[in-house]
């Protein structure tokens, strides 16, 4: 639609839907999104397996991060690789979430080789889209207008897409500067109040105007963009942008359910797009019931250990033997799972 969804008409798209259950993916092969849809890194056998066994779990759905540098270097391949995707997600009765912007982690991607990990180290070489420089550059705007306007406008009725999910964490583009070790020695809650007081929405002006370019692709999907940190203000701007609401919960049953309540009074379709962070008590055996008694959408973060290390925390540097508890994901690259029982649960819960 080019104008935000009504709550009659999204309340009644998501009753048509499945209990959404889903995951962050991305092939273990690939330690970022360029070296997931770059073609020379495009890796179609494992995308097919691994696809396969998010479907063996129960999962209907994923989320799925793009890159404007995949699309800039090969539009017309890009897109063809995403239909690629779509084929194969659709032959395991799953429905992606795709995610256009990012604002995670590193800067001033480029195509080409991708880094190899830094042993130990959480999302070693996760990249921003379209990275801070670029958001804040005006002669980059017209290139960032036509990828949102080509992607959108060429899925805008395929009926394989879920949704679209327009800006991933709005405003972190300071984390690589936390994410460094002498950010991460300080207390956690220090650290937490850190992020909080130094958030700058530097990106806030491309986000209005991907919201508006998106909107004026029409999509037959709809779209949001979600809430990670308590943040009154953006948070304000990123729920009413949204026609679903989404939010991220990494932390207890308790602060889950706080959440859920407040995100209750919106009276919208709820979707959590982020959890899983098992040393902070984000676990499936304690949120995947809640999601299921209020059918709210769910995405933990991860499904095969890869090259994206996040079976180790934020915090962890250059370990190299596999902690005790994972951090995210939930199979090895052979397809066994970290934990049984979870993967028990999971099936149970959508009746696999």
């Amino acid at each position: 639609m080019k104008t935000r969804w009504s709550e009659e008409a999204v309340s009644s798209w998501y009753e048509k839907q499945p209990w959404l259950v889903g995951c962050n993916f991305i092939p273990s092969s690939a330690i970022n999104q360029l070296e997931m849809w770059q073609e020379e890194t495009f890796d179609l056998a494992v995308i097919e397996k691994e696809v396969k066994w998010a479907a063996e779990l129960g999962m209907n759905t994923l989320r799925v991060y793009l890159h404007d540098i995949a699309w800039t270097v090969d539009r017309e391949g890009f897109k063809k690789r995403i239909d690629e995707f779509l084929t194969i997600t659709r032959s395991h009765g799953i429905k992606p979430l795709f995610v256009i912007f990012d604002d995670c982690w590193y800067p001033d991607a480029k195509s080409g080789p991708q880094p190899a990990p830094v042993p130990g180290k959480h999302n070693s070489g996760w990249l921003q889209s379209p990275g801070k420089k670029a958001a804040k550059d005006r002669k980059e705007l017209k290139r960032l207008e036509d990828y949102v306007r080509d992607i959108v406008t060429t899925f805008k009725d395929d009926d394989r897409i879920l949704m679209w999910d327009i800006y991933n964490e709005l405003g972190n583009v300071f984390l690589d500067t936390l994410a460094q070790p002498a950010y991460i020695r300080i207390p956690k809650l220090a650290y937490l109040a850190l992020r909080f007081f130094l958030f700058q929405p530097a990106t806030l002006p491309l986000f209005k105007k991907t919201l508006q370019w998106v909107r004026e692709s029409d999509p037959s999907q709809p779209v949001t963009a979600g809430i990670y940190m308590p943040h009154r203000r953006m948070n304000k701007v990123l729920t009413a942008s949204s026609d679903v609401i989404s939010f991220h919960n990494y932390s207890d049953i308790k602060n889950l359910e706080k959440q859920i309540n407040e995100l209750k009074k919106h009276n919208r379709p709820l979707v959590c797009t982020e959890y899983l962070s098992r040393v902070d008590g984000s676990l499936f055996e304690t949120f995947l019931p809640v999601f299921k008694r209020e059918k709210i959408g769910c995405f933990n973060w991860g499904l095969v250990s890869g090259k994206t290390q996040t079976i180790y925390s934020w915090a962890d540097r250059g370990r190299t033997e596999e902690p005790e508890v994972w951090f995210h994901d939930i199979l090895r690259t052979d397809g066994t799972p970290f934990d049984d029982g979870e993967v028990k649960l999971l099936k149970s819960l959508t009746d696999r």
